[in-house]
């Protein structure tokens, strides 16, 4: 039984780094939340942008750079919400997956098996907004890894140490 959503088609971007022999199991993009700081950032320099246009104390070369400045906060929010169109976490038959990038492309993977522990974590606003953090510790080689921002969480951490830590022997 699968709780989590899962596309049924693997993005190219993810499929280019899946192994042969692997199925994908779970495909998520990150929560959309990981865009709300851009998007303050962006909305509160808009308001901050029209209020001084209305001050007439601005020279229009003040409100040329005040606005060039706003410009090129809503170019930061849109790469950073490219990004995130391209940023997924991936479960595989073998490994955790995590593809990231817009212009530079980071794949992190760590097999199943090196898996040791998993939790998660959920803060006020991740309780409030729906996402989770997942803290996975792998064997003493690996340090451990966080990713934010997953949406789902008590979903796909129940499907997760469904696959990782499941009985190697069904018989038993």
């Amino acid at each position: 039984m699968q709780l989590a959503p899962n596309t049924d088609t693997v993005p190219a971007a993810v499929n280019r780094y899946l192994l042969p022999h692997e199925r994908q199991v779970i495909t998520v993009h990150f929560h959309p939340a990981v865009l709300l700081g851009p998007v303050g950032v962006v909305v509160a320099g808009l308001v901050a942008a029209v209020v001084s246009s209305s001050i007439s104390a601005f020279s229009s070369d003040a409100l040329l750079i005040i606005w060039l400045a706003w410009g090129l906060l809503l170019l930061y929010a849109i790469v950073k919400t490219l990004r995130w169109l391209g940023d997924y976490f991936v479960v595989t038959s073998q490994r955790l997956v995590v593809v990231e990038g817009f212009l530079t492309r980071d794949m992190i993977s760590i097999p199943l098996v090196k898996v040791a522990s998993m939790r998660f974590r959920r803060s006020f606003m991740g309780r409030v907004l729906g996402y989770g953090q997942f803290i996975i510790e792998a064997d003493r080689t690996q340090p451990v890894w966080t990713v934010n921002y997953m949406p789902y969480p008590e979903q796909l951490f129940l499907e997760m140490t469904g696959l990782i830590f499941r009985d190697p022997d069904p018989d038993y």
